[in-house]
């Protein structure tokens, strides 16, 4: 399919929405006022799909990269298709950014985009689909289980659970301390590891200490910090590991306030130009690539019937 505009403004089109997150008919409007291209709703669903389909091939090599990557920090959150209940996942590695829209948020995901298993490092919160998928090398993101000791101490007066988090919670902070100066080039990797020591013992411990605790969630979550305690540890060892999964976080946040703009989707082709134009957008800024002059590009390659720029990030040789 090929619109009846040309590929910088099919492309711009394309940008307003993803990147701006100007919903449909505000888009109709700006053209028409500032440039003075009248458009219907219907042409501006033809740009829309054109760019989809124009970066297809992309997003499919990045998609078939995303197993073969060393690390990857992956998240999800809720979707809508027609009313219907979808949920976003956000693939993050180095270079690159996966997007896909799923009818579930299982563990069915990962196996489809990852293989049935994953030889890098997976990063991401504890929610039972990541699991279940992955028995290998993980990273849990403590900026969740600092929101959870956090959101326990708000609703108990229970000093024996006041003191478990604030322990927790203190061990946290030297953690974290070790390792600003490690990004900051105050100490090295083998400083960091040594100075981490007392730490891991310490929530180690904690966790023991408190597996039978009469107050349900700080059971529950000293289990958790019990019985995955190395998958707390990773970051200090693996280089390229973060001990947030912040990164993925922050690539969902752009879906969601594009899901309050707009309310998700209409249809199966929709979600798919929401995930590849959300690729697209996220992969051009970590790579410091022009988004629009890509999309442009790429537009205008497969109206020449041309193969599209890859984003696959270089290789060093």
């Amino acid at each position: 399919m090929q619109g009846n505009f040309g590929p910088q403004l099919t492309a711009l089109i394309a940008y307003l929405t993803v990147v701006c997150r100007m919903p449909r008919r505000v888009v109709e409007a700006l053209l028409q006022q500032v440039l003075g291209v009248e458009m219907s709703l219907g042409s501006t669903q033809k740009c829309w799909e054109e760019a989809s389909q124009a970066v297809a091939l992309p997003c499919q090599e990045l998609e078939a990269q995303l197993k073969d990557e060393p690390v990857l920090n992956v998240d999800e959150t809720g979707w809508r298709t027609n009313g219907d209940k979808r949920y976003l996942w956000a693939f993050v590695a180095l270079r690159f950014v996966v997007y896909t829209v799923a009818g579930t948020r299982g563990s069915e995901v990962l196996v489809r985009l990852l293989g049935a298993v994953f030889h890098g490092v997976l990063c991401s919160d504890r929610f039972s689909a990541y699991l279940k998928y992955h028995s290998g090398k993980a990273q849990f993101c403590w900026a969740h289980l600092k929101r959870n000791l956090l959101g326990i101490m708000d609703l108990t007066k229970n000093s024996a659970v006041e003191r478990f988090c604030r322990d927790a919670l203190a061990a946290h902070a030297r953690l974290f301390r070790l390792w600003h100066k490690f990004r900051g080039g105050q100490i090295d990797r083998r400083q960091l590891l040594l100075g981490s020591l007392p730490v891991q013992k310490r929530i180690f411990a904690l966790a023991e200490q408190h597996l039978d605790s009469p107050h349900r969630e700080v059971g529950n979550l000293a289990r958790a910090l019990f019985e995955h305690n190395e998958r707390l540890f990773t970051f200090l060892e693996q280089e390229g590991v973060e001990p947030t999964n912040n990164s993925a976080e922050r690539a969902l946040r752009t879906g969601v306030q594009w899901r309050k703009i707009c309310f998700g989707n209409r249809s199966a082709t929709g979600e798919l130009a929401t995930a590849r134009l959300l690729t697209v957008a996220e992969t051009c800024e970590l790579q410091k690539l022009n988004i629009l002059a890509y999309l442009s590009a790429t537009i205008a390659s497969r109206r020449r019937r041309e193969r599209p720029a890859s984003l696959l990030p270089s290789r060093p040789a």
